[in-house]
């Protein structure tokens, strides 16, 4: 960080990481604003059907729950073990911290930041020098009417996230033929399927993917099946084994262990799922009926034809914005090298069980920028709300100078 204390704080993205980040910023009597594209904890409402696998104590701070009850004596916060939907943890959570009275005049909705440099300075000027660190970050805002302006802030801390940047669903991490012309009628996240069912009951679907979402995703589409009994799905992942979840030992999250052990029973025994392991997609084209003709190629090369096209494939960082910023990414995840360095370094498999952030990783190499939140884990798919409220109590041990600070132990919520 720069030689003096920065008095304004420039933080992009109202979502969880974003908003607890402003409240740690605000409590410490820095001068904060927040930009937020759309309205508060607007990626959240995108998956508000579905339900968190940790529970509510992972995913929130006890200054932030003291914050909000501060604000509304009545307010009642969601016990410690609850598993709460998208919706309920936005609702009763997030949209009450947002308008806390710390945040309320300090969260900019409908503003987006289309790009940030160094007041005075070129990407390439001053590589390394102390007079770039020197001078404060310029950022290019729109709103929803289209008016652009400029702000300026001695610290920026980006944790817009990577919901909006869904990677590509053909083979090597590449589109498929045909994707890019027909991007806006695939399924890239959690179809919320109480609200859809006449899009997949009954209907055929190609799901991509064996992460955690593609699970969920294929959760939803069994449990339409005693309603819609032609449905039917062919679930494509990239790895050969049969069961695509390795069950973690004695796993404390215990939906997560239900959700994996649903879905390799699923992949084995369900008669609605035909389960093609070491396969991916090569080709699609829609056709003028609203019908899929996906080539797939690898172990199971054929051809399918179905209705509907889900690609639970994860999500990658988008650094458009950031084009101008010294910064120095990892050539394999997309994150920042030493957070980067240090996740890679580890041999953990479950996200529980990654090494604690320290605050040295959390350095860029443009002074007094940070990436915080799942887009500091760039490709990585293994960030935890939890991990980032780590990040944000490590990082403000930095930015305030203190070393042993840390406002989740010295504020607590009332009893």
């Amino acid at each position: 960080m720069s030689s003096e204390t920065p008095k304004k704080i420039a933080i992009l993205g109202g979502g969880p990481i974003g908003l607890e980040a402003a409240l740690y910023a605000r409590f410490l009597g820095f001068e904060v604003t927040v930009f937020e594209q759309g309205k508060i904890a607007n990626n959240v409402a995108s998956w508000g059907h579905v339900k968190m696998f940790s529970p509510f104590a992972m995913n929130s701070s006890p200054l932030g729950v003291a914050a909000v009850s501060a604000q509304d004596t009545q307010y009642s916060a969601p016990s410690a073990n609850d598993l709460l939907t998208g919706d309920e943890f936005r609702e009763r959570y997030l949209l009450p911290l947002g308008e806390s009275d710390l945040l309320v005049d300090h969260v900019q909705t409908q503003t987006r930041v289309l790009s940030l440099g160094r007041q005075g300075f070129l990407k390439n000027d001053a590589v390394g020098q102390p007079n770039r660190s020197a001078v404060p970050f310029r950022l290019l805002t729109v709103d929803s009417d289209g008016s652009e302006s400029f702000h300026h802030a001695d610290v920026v801390i980006d944790c817009t996230g990577t919901w909006n940047q869904p990677r590509q669903l053909g083979p090597s991490g590449i589109p498929a033929i045909g994707e890019r012309s027909t991007t806006e009628e695939i399924e890239y996240r959690i179809p919320d399927f109480q609200q859809q069912e006449s899009l997949y009951g009954n209907r055929h679907t190609l799901l991509v993917g064996s992460g955690y979402s593609a699970a969920t995703t294929l959760t939803g589409l069994s449990e339409l099946v005693t309603r819609y009994p032609e449905t039917r799905v062919t679930w494509v992942t990239r790895d050969g084994t049969a069961r695509p979840f390795s069950p973690i030992p004695e796993d404390p999250l215990v939906e997560r262990s239900k959700l994996t052990e649903t879905a390799n029973q699923l992949a084995q025994d369900a008669n609605f799922v035909r389960h093609l392991p070491g396969s991916s997609i090569k080709a699609m084209q829609k056709s003028i009926t609203g019908n899929w003709k996906i080539e797939i190629e690898g172990s199971h090369e054929q051809l399918v034809e179905c209705d509907q096209v889900i690609a639970n494939v994860g999500f990658k960082p988008n650094m458009e914005m950031l084009s101008e910023l010294q910064i120095h990414q990892c050539y394999a995840s997309e994150g920042p090298m030493k957070l980067a360095a240090m996740l890679l370094s580890s041999s953990a498999t479950d996200c529980l069980q990654q090494p604690k952030t320290q605050a040295e990783t959390l350095m860029t190499t443009e002074v007094d920028f940070y990436l915080l939140g799942s887009k500091s884990y760039g490709r990585n798919s293994q960030f935890l709300l939890a991990s980032g409220l780590t990040q944000i109590r490590e990082l403000f041990t930095v930015i305030a100078g203190r070393d042993e600070l840390n406002l989740y132990d010295t504020i607590q919520p009332s009893p």
